[in-house]
Order: structure tokens, then C-alpha cells, then sequence
């Protein structure tokens, strides 16, 4: 081959990692999974460093078994936003890795909170969460920074997808500005609110350089070449968070897409030509390498909701008879555990069924009331956006496991009262194939190296443009139907009233739902 014409992703999920090559043209050429152990107690959360490196290398080498090495150009690492832990000077792990969801950090986020509002108001956010990024290395400094023999001197913040770029590259790289949002990373000004970090007792030594997503990090390794099966010299790219890789994996990319990505939760994210400032907290934006904001969050919702109650292996003949069942009767508010984050947060959030006095409680009217409840969080999160003034009038794409379920698009479809595309490949490993391929589609994509500059393209619009063009197709598009939209809705009101009734959802947000529901 005359120039490499193939590109890898890497997602480091929850449940696993998975790597998939790409062409030019988007045809998928390999694919690799291997799962993830995580390690639960109560608010706790942790998985194993080491096994992120094993995994991906692994998923990796599946992935690239029928590809000649030779046409491999590089690769870009995806990972789960707000997962952090301490490394040393060598990049081994001085601590678990403390996974996205995990809550230890609540008297840290509340300090972040008093040391640093104004600015996390100017960004947007209005305030950490205690799941965050920021609050969790002000926690692992103090249980980890001493008495362990690390020592604060050498400890070094790394994000998931850091430690395997790392190990890619056989050396320190920056982190991308993506992972950094929930560190607390100032986007607006393209550096560190340093003022606040020694306020927090946080060294400036701990905290990595920030470049933006696509930025070239190094070539990949002899050793990393030998345990992935990507070649010595192979591009590295820095990558962004799962959820804004799913965003570019659909190529939703221009102001006004919106994307919602359901899997073990659900993830809806827009694209606006402004930074939205949420007063609550429950929405932020990373900025795409384009230079346009993806405003939205994280749900605690999702499908881990279907799976706490049902085999995964009856999903298929569920879905099959929600389909046949129609509209439930029984309304559902789809939250596995305690606390959510968006479209509002609230700690003490929990899931909760309210039950029809005229409809039976059987399996499938259990089923398609978690069904429906998953779409009516993903139509609050477009109506959260709206009231921000986000604009989300252009395409809605679907991605994620639960897109795979034609039953559930076609649902979502109805709920959100629009047509959804659902695209021949939609998975956030997908998308960074798209971003490390990027700098090669069209004249004017930087992908240079270096640190600097987290808020803007390494890639530039021009390459992304021409990227998704040329490498996502769309597999089938899912048209709401009528006769099911008014059943649905007033369901959807129900469950909004509820949520304002127990003093989660803020009221302002509920009239406006509401509102847009009758219109």
C-alpha cells in the first residue's frame, strides 16, 4: 500500500473495551471486545488500571487480525468522562482507577464549589459533582498522596484513556481537553484555573499538559506494537470522552444536531454555536475539535434499568411483545441505583413505578414502561437544552447497544416526536477511527503535536467535515407515529409532575417540558 488507508478506535466502556478498524470509506474491517471487571461498594466504583491496558491491547489485536499492518495509519482512545487516578513518574498506577460514577468526593466538590464557583459558572456547569474529575484527585491526594511511598511530588492526575495512550506511545503524553472538562479545565481560556487548584492544595506538578482532540500525541511503541498488533510508527491521536465520540461516530457535528447514546446509560448531547450556562449544574459542554460546543450530559438512566429486572437474553422476545402491547399504562421513572445527574441532578433520586389502577403490572407492561421511560429522560434532556437555549431543531441520530433494538428506536421515535437516524455504525470506538482519520480527508487539518490550545480543533472542521462524509452511512430512519404520540405524552407529563412533586426536577424545567408537550 502506497499510504496506510485504515484507522483503529479504542473504547474503554464500563463493561469493556473494544477496538474496531475502519477504512476510508467507514466498512469495518475488524472488531475486537473484551470485558471489564468492575468493583462496586456502595458509592464506590473502581476498576484496575492495569486491565485497561490489557483489555484494549487485547480488543486491539482481535480487532486487527485480518489487516495487514501496513495499512494501518493510527489510532485515537476513547474513555468514560470523569475517570481518574494518580500515576507515578514512570506512568505505573499509584491508585484504582476511580470510574465516572464513582460518589466518594462529595466534601471535596463541595470545597471545589467554594473555591472555584465563579469560574465553574462561566463555564457553564455551574458547580462540581461530586463524581467529577476535580473532586475526585482532591480525594485520591489526600488517601493516596501520602504514606504509600507515591508521594504528591511524583503523583501525576491521569484520565482512563491517558493511561492507555501512554503505554501506546512508551511515554508521558498530554491529556486531551475533553477528559479534562471534569478536572476542571478552563475551556474558555485553554488552561488550568491555577489560582484555584493551590487554593485546593492541588501541586502544579500533579496536573498534565492539555491539547485538543486530534492532536498528534506520538507513534505508537515497539512493545505496545508487539501486545496490540498496530505498527511501530503508527500515529497516535488524543481522543475524546465516550460520549462526544459517539457524537463524531454519527457525525453529528453541525449546530443543532443532537445525539443520544443508550447504552448502560444514556447520554444526549448537542452542538451550539455558544457555551450554555445551566444555573443547576446538570448540563456541560466539551467543545468539539470543529471549535462548536457539545452541550448535555449523562443520565443514570439507561439500559443497566432493563438488565437489573430482565435476562438480556429475553430482550428480543420482550421487545416483541412491548411492541404488540402498545403504550403502558404504567409509568416509569428508570433509575437502577441512587442519584442522578441529567437532565437534573439529584443525589437522592431513585428509581420508581407508577402503577395504572386500571392496567395489570404483568412482565411486558413492566418491560415497555422501562422502554418508555428511557425515551421520556432523553425527551427532558432535549427539553433541559431548549430552555438553555440550545438549538436542537437538526438531525437527531440514535447510537449505542440500544439502538441495535428496532422496537426501541421506533418507541423513541414516537416519544420524541421526530425523526431519529440510526447509522450503519454508531459506537464511540467508531467515531475516534473518524478522528484519528481525520487529518487525512481534506487540505487545511492540523493535527500537529505539542501542548496548547485545548479548546480548538488539532484536526480542524475541514478534516472532520470531509471525514463524515465519507465514512458514516445511515442504516435506517425511524419516523414517530401518530397514533401512539398522545398516550405516550401524557405519560410523559405524568412522570415530569412527579419528578417536580418530589423536589428533583426544578419546577421552571417542568412547566417548560410540559409546555412543549402540549404544543
Amino acid at each position: 500500500m502506497s499510504c496506510p488507508d485504515v484507522w483503529v478506535g479504542i473504547d474503554l466502556g464500563t463493561t469493556g473495551a473494544r477496538a474496531l478498524a475502519a477504512d476510508r470509506e467507514g466498512r469495518v474491517l475488524g472488531r475486537g471486545t473484551v470485558p471489564l471487571t468492575s468493583h462496586r461498594d456502595g458509592v464506590r466504583h473502581t476498576q484496575s488500571p492495569e486491565e485497561w491496558w490489557t483489555a484494549a491491547a487485547t480488543a486491539c489485536r482481535q480487532a486487527l487480525r485480518d489487516v495487514p499492518p501496513a495499512r494501518i495509519g493510527g489510532v485515537a482512545v476513547d474513555a468514560t468522562s470523569g475517570t481518574v487516578l494518580l500515576t507515578g513518574a514512570g506512568g505505573e498506577a499509584l491508585t484504582p482507577g476511580l470510574m465516572y460514577d464513582d460518589g466518594r468526593a462529595g466534601q471535596e466538590a463541595a470545597e471545589a464549589d467554594a473555591r472555584g464557583g465563579e469560574i465553574w459558572q462561566r463555564l457553564g456547569y455551574g458547580r462540581m459533582q461530586r463524581s467529577w474529575g476535580l473532586p475526585k484527585l482532591c480525594r485520591l491526594l489526600r488517601e493516596y498522596g501520602h504514606g504509600t511511598g507515591a508521594g504528591t511530588h511524583r503523583a501525576r492526575l491521569t484520565h482512563q484513556n491517558d493511561y492507555v495512550n501512554r503505554r501506546l506511545t512508551g511515554h508521558a503524553t498530554p491529556t486531551d481537553s475533553s477528559h479534562a472538562l471534569k478536572s476542571g479545565f478552563d475551556l474558555t481560556e485553554d488552561d488550568w484555573p491555577w489560582e484555584v487548584l493551590d487554593a485546593l492544595a492541588v501541586p502544579p506538578e500533579v496536573l498534565p499538559d492539555v491539547v485538543a482532540p486530534g492532536t498528534t500525541l506520538g507513534l505508537v511503541c515497539d512493545a505496545a506494537s508487539e501486545r496490540t498488533g498496530l505498527p511501530a510508527g503508527a500515529r497516535v491521536t488524543a481522543g475524546m470522552t465516550d460520549g462526544c465520540a459517539a457524537q463524531l461516530a454519527v457525525g453529528a457535528t453541525g449546530a443543532g444536531d443532537v445525539n443520544s447514546v443508550l447504552g448502560t446509560t444514556v447520554v444526549v448531547k448537542g452542538v451550539s454555536p455558544h457555551l450554555p450556562r445551566d444555573p443547576d449544574g446538570a448540563v456541560y459542554a466539551h467543545r468539539s475539535p470543529t471549535g462548536l460546543w457539545l452541550p448535555g450530559g449523562a443520565s443514570s438512566a439507561g439500559g443497566r434499568a432493563l438488565e437489573t429486572v430482565f435476562p438480556s437474553g429475553r430482550f428480543a422476545a420482550l421487545d416483541a411483545a412491548a411492541e404488540q402491547h402498545g403504550p403502558a399504562g404504567t409509568v416509569a421513572y428508570p433509575l437502577p441505583g441512587t442519584g442522578e445527574r441529567f437532565p437534573f441532578a439529584a443525589p437522592a433520586a431513585h428509581g420508581f413505578l407508577l402503577e395504572n389502577p386500571g392496567a395489570r403490572l404483568d412482565e411486558t407492561e413492566h418491560y415497555r414502561a422501562l422502554l418508555e421511560g428511557v425515551a421520556f429522560v432523553e425527551r427532558l434532556a432535549l427539553d433541559r437544552l431548549d430552555l438553555l437555549g440550545v438549538p436542537t431543531g437538526g438531525g437527531l441520530t440514535l447510537g449505542g447497544g440500544g439502538s441495535g433494538s428496532r422496537v426501541w428506536s421506533a418507541l423513541r421515535a414516537d416519544v420524541l416526536g421526530r425523526s431519529a437516524r440510526v447509522t450503519r455504525e454508531h459506537g464511540s470506538a467508531f467515531g475516534m477511527a473518524l478522528l484519528a482519520a481525520s487529518p487525512g480527508f481534506g487540505e487545511g487539518a492540523a493535527g500537529g503535536s505539542g501542548a496548547g490550545g485545548g479548546g480548538g480543533g488539532g484536526t480542524g472542521a475541514e478534516g472532520i467535515a470531509a471525514a463524515s462524509r465519507a465514512m458514516v452511512r445511515t442504516r435506517e430512519t425511524f419516523v414517530p407515529r401518530g397514533q401512539h404520540q398522545e398516550p405516550l405524552l401524557r405519560s410523559y407529563r405524568r412522570l415530569v409532575r412527579e419528578l417536580e412533586r418530589r423536589g428533583w426536577l426544578p419546577s421552571e424545567l417542568a412547566a417548560h417540558a410540559v409546555r412543549r408537550s402540549l404544543t
